[in-house]
Order: structure tokens, then sequence, then C-alpha cells
């Protein structure tokens, strides 16, 4: 059985220099700042997200820090809306297929943030508080619009062509099997279509009578067995590539012509290319798709956050340092790669430098957080070991 400490959070209410920070970071849009021990950032972070009840975005420098970070709040506020948003598994121009835990996680906060529900339950009445280090912060994602623009919601009675409704799903980014037992996944035998969207807990499925959708269903996807009705279910992206699947075969080829140049690329690297771009523009999905991302993925995860969000930087020196540096690391990386013919010269950056996204940051409310001991001139919160 799990302690719950949650009672404690209330009592950092007493401390003058909290409640000064409360009122502060009240809207509209700005800025502030506070040195606090390390020991103490979770506590105060779950304490701001009780106090606020407003969606927390939390900045950390390094992916290590982020984990634990996710981690201590979670003890602290017990909910199931803390979540961690992992950086991609690959470095920027590296060619491996992405593992589909990490996809997953990604996709399920991206959801979560653009307010995609799973299963038949309604909005969770909790508000978010997501964890980022700084190399999931510069990736480019998926447009806001795409995103969003997927999401539908399936009820009993409904008319719709079970085929069209494989196709649209598909062009989502779920894949069809004989058995749906991973989130992503679908499958279709007789009346019945089975669905297993990354937001949910279960799968579902659905029962036809002809064109009408006459019943859904939770299911459990070891066994298989039904396990209760429900009155709809919501259905939202399965992958972070969305472009590519929604869009048509001359807006593609308008994209590809415009950013790939092959001619100073190698025999087989342009090989590689071509057979990749072809899969694209018939709407199959290449072993390692993400390395292709940046042809079409163009947006920030700061245009998912709702505008009453506040924006948590962990001390913001160590962040602009750890994306100047993937930035640089990159940047050494893409000149090997185009002198060894392995790139074209004019493929697409895969994410924002810091000077792109500085604008975007001091744009949000937002807080800075420096340790006892930094460069930082601003106010303390005197906890103590």
């Amino acid at each position: 059985m799990q302690l719950d400490i949650t009672g404690l959070l209330h009592l950092v209410e007493a401390m003058p220099a909290y409640r000064q920070l409360i009122d502060e970071l009240r809207p509209p849009v700005g800025g502030t700042g506070v040195t606090v021990l390390d020991a103490a950032k979770p506590y105060l972070l779950a304490a701001l997200y009780k106090s606020l009840k407003c969606p927390i975005f939390v900045v950390t420098a390094r992916p290590e820090n982020g984990k634990k970070l996710h981690e201590q709040i979670s003890t602290w506020c017990n909910s199931s809306q803390i979540k961690l948003f992992p950086e991609p598994d690959a470095l920027p121009y590296q060619r491996i297929a992405s593992d589909t835990s990490t996809e997953l996680a990604r996709i399920q906060v991206l959801s979560a943030l653009a307010n995609i529900g799973g299963d038949h339950n309604e909005s969770a009445t909790e508000t978010l508080l997501v964890i980022a280090s700084a190399p999931a912060l510069m990736q480019k994602i998926t447009p806001y619009t795409d995103f969003i623009s997927t999401c539908h919601a399936i009820e009993p009675g409904m008319d719709i062509e079970p085929f069209h409704l494989l196709d649209r799903w598909e062009a989502m980014g779920y894949r069809i099997e004989s058995t749906v037992e991973m989130p992503g996944t679908i499958s279709h035998r007789g009346g019945i279509m089975d669905i297993y969207p990354p937001t949910a807990d279960l799968p579902a499925r659905l029962e036809f009578f002809g064109n009408t959708v006459d019943s859904i269903r939770l299911f459990d996807p070891v066994n298989q067995r039904s396990i209760m009705g429900v009155s709809s279910i919501v259905v939202g992206p399965a992958t972070e590539l969305l472009t590519p699947l929604l869009s048509n075969k001359l807006e593609l080829e308008s994209v590809v012509n415009s950013s790939i140049d092959l001619a100073d690329c190698t025999a087989e690297a342009s090989q590689q290319f071509k057979q990749a771009l072809t899969m694209l523009l018939n709407k199959q999905r290449p072993g390692n798709m993400q390395f292709y991302a940046p042809l079409f993925n163009n947006d920030s995860i700061l245009s998912y956050l709702p505008q009453d969000a506040l924006l948590v930087l962990d001390e913001p020196l160590s962040i602009k340092k750890a994306m100047e540096n993937l930035d640089a690391e990159a940047g050494e990386l893409r000149a090997e790669k185009l002198q060894g013919g392995e790139l074209p010269r004019n493929f697409p950056v895969p994410y924002f430098s810091w000077k792109e996204m500085e604008p975007e940051i001091e744009n949000r409310r937002r807080l800075m957080l420096a340790s006892w001991g930094s460069d930082e001139q601003q106010r303390r919160l005197d906890f103590a070991p």
C-alpha cells in the first residue's frame, strides 16, 4: 500500500514567499523566478499544481533529470495526470526505427494536451502536469491542426461504412492486425471491428448491423472477452507522423520535390530515399519512418499547451546550454552525412534551436527555477533539509 503524502502539500501555504509567488504566477503572460533547494523542487511543483489548478509544463536540461522529477512529483501528487513526455529514441539524422513504447508515450501526452480522451471516459477533471527534457522540447512534431483534426467519436446508432472507417483509422497511423492486443492496432472480421486507441485503458469492439454501429463494448486484450458496453469511444491519432498519411498524392509530391535534392547523394543513399519516398507517396510506412518526419513535422510542443498553461524552466541556463550542445552535435553529424553523400543538402532540420524557441518561451506565463548556489539573483524559498 502506497503512503499518501498529498496532505502535506498545504503546509507550504504558510510561507509568505510562496503566497507571493502564487500571486505573481496568476495570468496574464509574464515570468518570475525563484531559488530553491534541489530536493524541494518536486514538493514545490506539486504544491503549485495543487494551488494553481492549471496545466503545468516542466522542462529539465537532461532526460535523466526529467525521469527522476516525474517519479518524485507523482509520489507527491498521486495523480494519473502527471505525465512524462519522452525524447525521441534516435538522434537527429539517425536511421533507426522508433521504439513502440516511446512513440505511444509521446502520443498519449500530445493527446492529453490536445484534450483527446480515450475509452468512454469523460475528460479528466484534473489538470495536466507534463515533464519534458530539453531534447524532447526541441523536437519538431506533427502540426497541432493535423493532430486534432483526426479526432472523432463513435457511438451506437451511427451510420458508417466499415471499410471507410478502416481507411480512416489507417490514415491515423493504426496498424491492421489479426488480433488487437496492443495500443495503436485495429482488426476487422465480418461485422465486427476492434480498435485500441493509445489513450484508452482497454480496446473497444464495434459490432455493425449493415453500416450501422449496433453496439460498442470494451474487452480484455489478453483473453479477448467483452467486459462492458459503453455509450461512445473517442479515437485519436496513433502516430506522430500524420501528414503523409492524411495528404493526397499531389500534396505529398509537392513536399517531396521541394524538400529532397538527391544530386549530391551516393547511389545507395539515393536508392534508400527513393524507396522510402515511394512508400510514403503510396501511404505505406517505411521501417524508419521517423527519419523522414522533418519533411512534414514543423510544429513545437508549445503549440499544444493551453493558453492558461504555466511553463516551468528548471535551470534555464542549463536548458539553453543543453539545447545548444545538441544543436552543435547534430550539426557535426549532419556535416559528416553531407560529406559522405548520405543526406540531401536541403534535408530539413528535425529540431528547433534555442534561438528559435526563445521568443515562444518568453511569450508564455513562466516560472524559472534556480538551485541554491547558482548565479541567479532572485527570491529564495526558505526550504531546509
